[in-house]
């Protein structure tokens, strides 16, 4: 059976409600089952709880499609992937910061096509379709169709770096500095709000690095498609990559020159 991007967007939109009905449950929840996986990272049962969920609605509604989850890793071999982070931002969840949701993607033939990022304790998600633009539906209101900021002068520029910690350990931060005097403001709104944002119009620059396909795949569709340019910290547009650089595309090469490893 073929399925146009639109009927993926909509199954993806649905797993958004399933993954957000189950999150928003267990958030601040008194009993909530808190783990270190080998990489010392946080998973919880509602991470767990999520990833299981959309993984049974796919086999029904996508049975021939691929996923790859971060909870529970690979599972089928199509073109068409269905990549998956139950809750990124699992230590902002832990902590009661609201900023952490479910990211969900479609990618076919290692390209992006389908995102929906839902961020319930936000009151926002935020959806795209390779052609069918970029929307937010915010606190429950009309969707409104998403684009980046006109801004193409670094000196005007938000920026909005996440990790200290991780430009250093990949040998980036004194690019950062100095990218951070060449722009207007710095701040480190962190995990999937940074680079909506960036969709949105508000920043105009976000990026980091140790980052995995889950954390990435979702957003490149929705940034993509309010006009602006998503690629690694070296300009290559691979999920695998460990870094994540997202721009209104008018500022993309002078931050990538800017930020380039020396």
């Amino acid at each position: 059976m073929t399925f146009t991007l639109a009927d993926d967007l909509a199954v993806a939109l649905v797993l958004a409600a399933e993954a957000d009905l189950i999150a928003i449950d267990r958030y601040r929840s008194q009993d909530l089952d808190v783990q270190l996986k080998p990489d010392r990272s946080q998973v919880t049962d509602a991470d767990t709880r999520v990833e299981r969920v959309i993984r049974e609605h796919l086999a029904a509604a996508r049975p021939d499609d691929a996923i790859l989850g971060e909870e529970f890793g690979t599972e089928g071999s199509s073109n068409r992937q269905w990549i998956i982070d139950p809750i990124d931002g699992t230590s902002n969840f832990v902590r009661g910061v609201p900023n952490w949701g479910a990211l969900i993607a479609l990618v076919i033939d290692g390209v992006p096509e389908v995102g929906v990022v839902s961020a319930p304790a936000l009151g926002r998600r935020w959806w795209a379709a390779s052609g069918h633009g970029a929307w937010l539906q915010q606190d429950g209101h009309e969707a409104r169709r998403l684009h980046v900021s006109g801004i193409a002068d670094l000196d005007a520029a938000s920026l909005s770096y996440n990790s200290l910690k991780h430009w250093d350990q990949y040998g980036r931060l004194d690019q950062l500095v100095d990218l951070s005097r060449a722009v207007e403001r710095t701040r480190a709104y962190g995990d999937l709000w940074s680079y909506m944002l960036v969709a949105e119009g508000a920043l105009d620059i976000a990026g980091e690095f140790d980052v995995k396909p889950w954390d990435i795949a979702a957003l490149v569709p929705i940034v993509r498609e309010a006009g602006g340019r998503v690629t690694d910290a070296d300009g290559a547009e691979a999920l695998d990559t460990l870094s994540v650089l997202a721009t209104n595309g008018l500022l993309h090469d002078e931050v990538l020159g800017r930020i380039a490893a020396r």
